[in-house]
């Protein structure tokens, strides 16, 4: 089974095999590596962590947990520009340093081990955790506490002043959608360290994981763009068309399509 398989096959099982999912896209970008190697590093570090808690009744133990990883020194990256190693689980184990979805992937494999209940939350610009029920989220890069002020004042510094917090930002995802933005990131922080080909693994596997929508084929369409191929390009703005629902935006993807007709496909 090649890795992109694998990490279909990991993301359907009940419950998902989300951490082994990771560390397959990570395989697909570096062939020789061993997920099973990676997962048993990572089961010597839940007992390092299960070690460090205090005892409390399991629903209490998810902040305690997410201080435990950053007094084992797992941290959100500062180094900029970001490159992809931030979003590489295997990179991410081994530096102890990543963006928070990637934190957050480990908080949830060493919770789901340790029978602590947590949540995956979509929130705009930086993943973040819930205990079910609680009336407040978690930052999984520290383990603060975050209410609806702390929310607030996160989304405006990821969006702009303007943004408003609304009930869909705070919504729980699953395992599918987690890989899908863990896939988003990757094909962007490739894009950034000019490394079109790993983008374009990374936007393969964007639409396999989840319901396509436009940016997402726009997305690979500029790809393709950028490796010469036509026809993929013409694909992809294609689909982004149909599924494109503001008018300005299907003007200029018909002129965009209009000018790919003018060349002659290479590929």
């Amino acid at each position: 089974m090649n890795p992109r398989a694998a990490c279909l096959a990991c993301v359907q099982q009940q419950p998902p095999a989300l951490l082994e999912a990771a560390l397959w896209v990570a395989a697909e970008h570096h062939p020789g590596l061993e997920p099973e190697q990676w997962l048993s590093h990572f089961r010597h570090l839940q007992q390092q962590i299960s070690h460090g808690l205090p005892i409390l009744p399991a629903h209490e133990l998810a902040q305690p947990l997410l201080r435990r990883l950053s007094e084992l020194d797992f941290h959100e990256e500062d180094e900029w520009p970001m490159r992809p190693q931030v979003a590489l689980l295997h990179e991410v184990l081994r530096r102890r340093r990543g963006q928070p979805l990637s934190l957050a992937l480990i908080a949830l494999e060493a919770a789901k081990g340790l029978g602590i209940p947590l949540q995956g939350v979509a929130f705009p610009g930086h993943f973040l955790l819930r205990v079910p029920g609680a009336d407040h989220l978690l930052d999984p890069c520290s383990g603060r506490r975050l209410y609806t002020r702390e929310c607030r004042e996160l989304l405006q510094r990821q969006l702009g002043s303007d943004a408003e917090l609304s009930a869909s930002h705070l919504l729980s995802c699953d395992a599918h959608s987690m890989l899908q933005r863990l896939s988003r990131n990757l094909r962007q922080l490739h894009l950034h360290a000019d490394n079109p080909l790993a983008a374009l693994l990374d936007a393969e596997r964007v639409l396999q994981l989840g319901p396509p929508n436009t940016a997402d084929h726009l997305a690979r369409a500029d790809i393709y763009e950028l490796l010469d191929c036509p026809q993929g390009s013409r694909f992809d703005l294609q689909h982004a068309l149909l599924l494109c629902d503001d008018p300005a935006q299907s003007l200029q993807l018909s002129q965009r399509l209009r000018q790919l007709e003018q060349h002659v496909p290479l590929h």
